[in-house]
């Protein structure tokens, strides 16, 4: 009776399960049938048990994030890219190089920038002198502003006439001409003008971008915005054929986008569940309610931004900018939260943060309690008094730790927002404090790399991954076993797959990690350093460090 024995062991290690240590697990069709000493878990072995000899290494569950933007990622791997922190010499440099090297008739697209970083605010001028004549489109770090030169405004019709468009605008000189700089939805009309990627490179970009993850020991992720780099379809197709291939094999929720007043976005949610597998959720609706409190000044915050923008001093330029009516997002997430969906915001701003909140008690007080654990990502800025709402009415907050140590990018958050605000850039330690549900989220490719590694060890140094003198809202510091939670029991509970996930012990799925040193065990600054050996999903070995290959359904 070979189903009387385990498919699968590891065995001779450091196993963290829920109620302490082990030294080996035993998986029988795909689920953890026992976690105990050595000897214990060998008693499971048969004659086509596949024994794995952990030598001292850890065991560790699958971990989750949240916030991904797999597709982009892919994609911009394949563009220009320029590496954060960049100065202009380096920029044009990198440019340049790629200009030199495009086909006639094409575009050269990528990013990522920051205006600290560059040193000067750029304008098109700038990207002109080293591409007078291919158009070029950048997107900055936070992919809610682009860099476009003069080529590029021309081949998208845009000059001193162009109205601004609803939620976003085009950066203007003293003369009213664009400067080459977009805004929130100016990114997204001005990239619709560039060549869109064919079906086949989706679909690469996403398998790439499936591999990375599972090398970090990412067992389940939610995609947090079908379509923000090639168009809904394309993106739905790319994920629906590589889960019919047996190529995704994390499990994955995806996020639909909405904006009011655009039919494609019903289509989209309404045809949702064509998509749907085994693997693949589409249950999310994702809502963009501000933008970034950098530069830009285009997230919404209820105190007036520090600094100031020249050439702009209107309400948006002084507050950031809300952009959905208040009550058309609350009948919005009463109608999503009724038809059994979760939704999704993106909220930087304190005011971004509340709005959420009102349309989630909106909800709650129109449909009574329900399981659908609404999402406000990102929680730049929150006030305390919403943390406490936040609570009362079952919200979770999705925080983002790869960004909150010194960076370009929060370099520009300083100097927008002030010293003061700062000090409780993401407060997540107030957050689990209020007994909040708190989820982590990289929105990689926006950082550099989804290493959740250095994510866990920042949420407790809020410094540099490896320690630095400089910190970031360090008294919103919290424990490792805090940060830990986050990316595992948290996020299973958030995802609705608490009773599958998220923790070893016999009966749960065995969605595990096999790592090269055990993060408790180690220095706090060393936790970033920490290493994927072999990723496990219910018990099938899909990555191996040792030959740094997935493997598929089919190996």
């Amino acid at each position: 009776m070979t189903d009387r024995y385990a498919d699968t062991i590891l065995v001779g290690g450091q196993v963290r399960t829920s109620s302490g240590r082990a030294e080996g697990l035993a998986v029988r069709s795909g689920v953890i049938e026992t976690a105990g000493d050595s000897e214990e878990v060998l008693r499971r072995r048969g004659p086509d048990t596949r024994v794995v000899e952990l030598a001292g290494r850890t065991v560790l569950p699958g971990l989750h994030d949240l916030h991904v933007h797999p597709v982009y990622a892919g994609i911009r791997e394949r563009r220009c890219k320029v590496p954060q922190g960049s100065n202009l010499a380096e920029t044009l440099r990198i440019v340049a190089d790629h200009v030199d090297r495009a086909a006639p008739g094409t575009w050269v697209l990528g990013g990522r920038w920051d205006t600290f970083a560059l040193g000067v605010s750029p304008d098109r001028t700038m990207l002109d002198t080293v591409a007078p004549d291919t158009p070029v489109l950048l997107e900055d770090t936070s992919g809610h502003s682009s860099w476009a030169n003069s080529a590029a405004l021309r081949a998208a019709g845009i000059g001193p006439g162009t109205p601004d468009p609803v939620g976003g605008f085009y950066e203007r000189d003293a003369t009213g001409s664009p400067t080459g700089i977009q805004r929130e939805s100016a990114v997204e009309l001005l990239a619709a003008t560039a060549p869109q990627p064919p079906d086949e490179d989706v679909e690469a970009a996403l398998e790439w971008a499936l591999d990375e993850m599972l090398s970090h020991g990412i067992t389940s992720f939610t995609e947090a915005a079908v379509g923000f780099t090639a168009g809904p379809q394309a993106e739905l197709r790319a994920y629906t054929r590589l889960a019919a291939r047996g190529v995704l094999r994390q499990r994955v929720r995806l996020s639909l986008v909405w904006f009011p007043h655009d039919p494609s976005c019903e289509d989209v949610i309404a045809t949702r569940n064509l998509h749907a597998s085994s693997r693949v959720r589409p249950d999310c609706v994702k809502v963009f309610l501000d933008g970034v409190p950098t530069d830009s000044h285009t997230a919404a915050m209820i105190e007036p931004y520090a600094d100031t923008v020249a050439g702009r001093d209107d309400e948006a330029t002084r507050h950031g900018m809300l952009a959905i009516a208040p009550d058309v997002l609350n009948r919005a997430v009463t109608r999503f939260d009724r038809m059994g969906l979760t939704v999704k915001f993106h909220a930087a701003g304190d005011a971004a943060v509340r709005a959420a909140l009102d349309a989630i008690e909106a909800a709650r007080a129109a449909n009574g309690p329900g399981p659908y654990m609404h999402n406000v990502g990102h929680c730049t800025f929150v006030t305390k008094s919403d943390i406490e709402r936040a609570a009362r009415i079952g919200a979770t907050f999705e925080v983002s730790p790869y960004l909150w140590r010194p960076s370009p990018i929060c370099s520009d958050i300083a100097a927008a927002v002030g010293p003061k605000a700062i000090e409780r850039i993401w407060p997540v330690r107030e957050m689990l404090e209020a007994r909040i549900l708190v989820v982590p989220g990289s929105d990689w490719c926006v950082v550099p790399s989804v290493n959740p590694w250095c994510a866990i060890e920042s949420l407790v140094t809020r410094q540099e991954p490896g320690g630095s003198t400089e910190g970031l809202g360090e008294s919103q510091s919290i424990t490792l076993e805090q940060a830990f939670d986050l990316f595992t029991v948290n996020s299973a509970r958030h995802e609705g797959m608490a009773p599958r996930v998220g923790r070893i012990e016999p009966g749960m799925l065995a969605d595990v990690i096999v790592v090269d040193q055990n993060p408790f065990d180690v220095p706090i600054t060393q936790v970033h350093s920490t290493e994927v050996q072999m990723t496990f999903i219910e018990g099938e070995q899909v990555f191996d460090a040792q030959t740094r290959r997935p493997r598929s359904s089919a190996g």
